[in-house]
């Protein structure tokens, strides 16, 4: 960042982005808990996958990535979370483009490799959504115990 960048940010905003987590939060934490009483278990963050999935099932070849709506751009219309800022859209637009483009080649790289991937969303991960992220991760993990590659 050259000196003239660095002194038009504004010192209140740089503060609130720092306080944006990568790992560990909230939405991530919810689906752990969740994963784990359900009898699921897992490792976290393996950073020799691409993308650093949140949640990795090595004997099952899946991982679960846990999104915020937000970052992410969560595609659901629905979702008010993920709406774009409306002011310095010239910021914010290739910022958040760039987030989804990495998301889709880890993806992709991922799927090469022959794991399942499942993308859950923090609007997902509301108490009032929970029997069906339940549902979601029974379907894709399947039967908790089993060691099943597929």
């Amino acid at each position: 960042m050259t000196a003239e960048a660095s002194a038009a940010v504004d010192p209140a905003r740089s503060a609130q982005m720092a306080l944006v987590k990568g790992k560990d939060t909230k939405p991530e934490l919810r689906v752990r808990r969740l994963a784990h009483a359900m009898g699921y278990r897992f490792r976290l963050h393996r950073r020799d996958l691409p993308g650093v999935p949140d949640l990795v099932f090595p004997g099952r070849r899946a991982v679960v990535f846990v999104h915020g709506c937000f970052w992410h751009r969560h595609p659901d219309p629905g979702c008010w979370r993920s709406r774009l800022p409306k002011s310095r859209p010239e910021f914010w637009i290739p910022k958040l483009e760039a987030n989804v483009a990495r998301d889709g080649a880890a993806r992709a790289a991922l799927e090469a490799r022959g794991w399942r991937v499942l993308t859950v969303w923090e609007c997902e991960t509301t108490p009032r959504r929970r029997e069906a992220l339940v549902e979601r991760l029974r379907a894709f993990l399947g039967p908790p115990g089993a060691q099943v590659r597929s």
